[in-house]
C-alpha cells in the first residue's frame, strides 16, 4: 500500500565532503550524527525521458530506512510529494497508475543507477525535536540507457522535518552560504546524472512567443500540461483536482474554437469533441457535489420549525453521499483507451500544429480580433436574454450567455501575454459576469432538483412544505441576478473596444 509524504528540501554544491558547522544556526540546540547509509537506487523513465521533462522521478531504492519504490511529483519550487510503496521486483500498480497520463503505452526503462554514501546529521531544537535532516551525499551515477558513461559528485541536502516551518531552511542556507556553499544548479540527483551522462546533441532554440500562432500554441501547451499534471491528483482525490482538470479541458476546447483562424478547425474540432467528452465525465460527480453543497447550505438557513419531514436525509440520498476517494468510474475514464488517445492527439497537435495563414501574423491584430468577436457574441446573448420575460426561455438564454462568457474569458486569458492590460481587464470582467450568470444557472438547477426530490417525498407521504420554501428562495436568488444584470452588463459592454 502506497503512502504519501510532503518533501521540502534544498540541495547544495559541495566541493569537498565536509559539512560546515551548523550549531550556530538560529534555533538549533544540537547537531546529532546519525551515521552513514549506503543507498542504491535505479531510476526509471521512458526512452524520451517524459517523466524527467515533467520534473517527476520514479525510482526503486534499497538501503536506508525507506527502501522501496518512490514516486516524486512536483508541488512547487523545492516542494515535492513523495509517494512510497513497498520494495518489490516490479513497479507497483498504484504507482504505475499515477504516471499513466505521462507514460501511456511507452515502456518504462531503467535509465540511471545512483549509488550514494549518505552521511546524515539531525538538527534538533532545545526540546530535542527534529528541525531538519542534513546529509552529505557522495554520489556515483551510472547511465543505464539513453546515454553514456558515469559521473561522480558530492552534494549537501537539507530536508525540513515534517510539519516544520519552511523559513527555517532560510536560516540554514544563510549559514551554508557564509561557509562558501552554494545552491545546486540541478533540481535533483537524477537531473544532474542525466545531464552529465547525456549524449551530445544540439539543443532546440526556444524563445518568447512572437507570432499569433506562437501565443495560441503557448496557451494550448499550458492547458495540455495541466491536464496531464493533474491526473495523479485526481486519482488521489486531492481537493479541487477534478475541478482543475475540468477547467483545463474547457479552456483548451474554447481556445481551439476561438482561434479557428489560427489553428485549422478541420483538425482541431475532433479534438474539441473529445475534450467535451472528458469535461462531461469529470463533471458527472462534480456538478452533483456542488449542487448538493448548495442545497445543504440553504437548508441550514431554514429555521428548525419550518423543516417538515426528513428533508436532509432526502437530499443526502439524492446526492449519493459516499466515503471520500476518487470514484472507480472516474479512474476508469483516466485509464481508458479513449482518454489516452486524446492525450496523444494533443501531443501531436502541439508537435505539428495545423497553422493557418493568420498564425504567422502579428498577434495584436489576429488575437484581438478573435477576442472582440467572442465579446460581441456575449453582448448579443445577454441582450437577447434581457429582452425575454422571466421564465424558461430567459433561463435558457442566460445559460447560453454564461457559456459564451466563459469562452470569451479563456480567449482573453490566452491573449494576455500579447495584449497586456486590455486583455486582463476583459478577463476580470468576464470572470465576474460568469460568476453572476453562474449563480443564476445554479438556481435553475437547484429548483429542478427540489421539484424532483419533493415529488419523491410526496409519493412517500411526506410533507413537501420545506421543498417549496427552498424553491421560493431559489426563485428570489435568480430574480436578484436578473435585476442586477442590466446595470452590470452596462458597465462592461464597451471594454473590448480597448483591445
Amino acid at each position: 500500500m502506497a503512502d504519501t509524504k510532503r518533501e521540502i528540501e534544498r540541495k547544495y554544491e559541495s566541493e569537498d565532503s565536509g559539512l560546515p558547522d551548523l550549531t550556530g544556526v538560529a534555533g538549533v540546540e544540537a547537531v546529532v550524527d546519525k551515521g552513514v547509509a549506503h543507498l542504491d537506487a535505479t531510476y526509471y523513465d521512458t526512452p524520451d525521458e517524459r517523466l524527467m521533462a515533467s520534473s517527476v522521478t520514479l525510482r526503486r531504492r534499497t538501503g536506508g530506512s525507506d527502501a522501496g519504490w518512490h514516486l516524486k511529483l512536483p508541488v512547487s519550487e523545492g516542494v515535492r510529494d513523495e509517494i512510497r510503496a513497498p520494495l518489490s521486483d516490479t513497479l507497483p500498480d498504484e504507482l504505475a497508475a499515477l504516471v499513466r497520463s505521462r507514460v501511456r503505452d511507452v515502456e518504462l526503462l531503467p535509465v540511471v543507477r545512483l549509488r550514494s554514501e549518505r552521511d546524515v546529521r539531525h538538527l534538533l531544537d532545545t526540546d530535542g525535536r527534529l528541525l531538519a535532516e542534513v546529509s552529505v551525499d557522495a554520489v556515483h551515477a551510472e547511465r543505464l540507457s539513453g546515454g553514456v558513461g558515469d559521473a561522480q559528485w558530492t552534494e549537501i541536502e537539507v530536508e525540513l522535518a515534517d510539519g516544520g516551518d519552511p523559513a527555517f531552511l532560510d536560516k540554514v542556507e544563510k549559514r551554508l552560504r557564509k561557509a562558501g556553499v552554494r545552491p545546486s544548479g540541478s533540481s535533483s540527483k537524477l537531473a544532474r546524472a542525466l545531464a552529465e551522462t547525456a549524449p551530445k546533441k544540439k539543443l532546440p532554440v526556444t524563445g518568447a512567443p512572437v507570432t499569433a500562432g506562437d501565443h495560441v500554441l503557448a496557451y494550448v501547451r499550458t492547458q495540455r500540461d495541466a491536464i496531464v499534471a493533474l491526473d495523479p491528483a485526481v486519482r488521489q482525490d486531492v481537493e479541487d483536482s477534478v475541478h482543475g482538470m475540468r477547467v483545463a479541458t474547457r479552456r483548451l476546447r474554447s481556445t481551439l474554437k476561438s482561434y479557428g483562424k489560427v489553428l485549422d478547425r478541420a483538425v482541431t474540432d475532433p479534438i474539441g469533441d473529445e475534450l467535451k467528452w472528458l469535461a462531461g465525465e469529470l463533471g458527472v460527480d462534480r456538478d452533483r457535489e456542488v449542487l448538493s453543497e448548495r442545497l445543504s447550505a440553504a437548508l441550514d438557513e431554514v429555521p428548525g420549525t419550518l423543516v417538515s419531514g426528513p428533508v436532509a436525509e432526502r437530499l443526502s440520498t439524492w446526492s449519493g453521499d459516499k466515503p471520500g476517494g476518487a470514484s472507480a468510474r472516474l479512474i476508469g475514464v483516466l485509464d481508458s483507451r479513449r482518454h489516452l488517445a486524446l492525450l496523444d492527439a494533443l501531443d501531436a497537435l502541439i508537435a505539428d500544429p495545423p497553422l493557418l495563414k493568420a498564425a504567422g501574423k502579428k498577434p495584436h491584430k489576429v488575437i484581438a480580433k478573435a477576442v472582440r468577436k467572442d465579446f460581441r457574441k456575449v453582448s448579443g446573448l445577454v441582450g437577447h436574454a434581457l429582452e425575454l420575460e422571466p421564465g424558461t426561455d430567459r433561463d435558457v438564454a442566460i445559460h447560453e450567455a454564461r457559456k459564451k462568457t466563459k469562452r470569451t474569458r479563456y480567449a482573453a486569458e490566452a491573449a494576455r501575454p500579447a495584449l497586456g492590460d486590455p486583455a486582463k481587464t476583459v478577463v476580470k470582467s468576464m470572470k465576474a459576469l460568469q460568476n453572476l450568470l453562474g449563480e443564476h444557472q445554479d438556481s435553475v438547477m437547484a429548483r429542478q432538483t427540489l421539484r424532483e426530490v419533493s415529488a419523491v417525498a410526496h409519493a412517500a407521504g411526506e410533507s413537501a412544505f420545506t421543498y417549496g420554501l427552498l424553491y421560493g428562495r431559489e426563485e428570489q436568488r435568480a430574480a436578484a441576478v436578473e435585476a442586477e444584470l442590466p446595470g452590470f452588463w452596462g458597465g462592461i459592454k464597451s471594454e473590448a473596444d480597448a483591445l
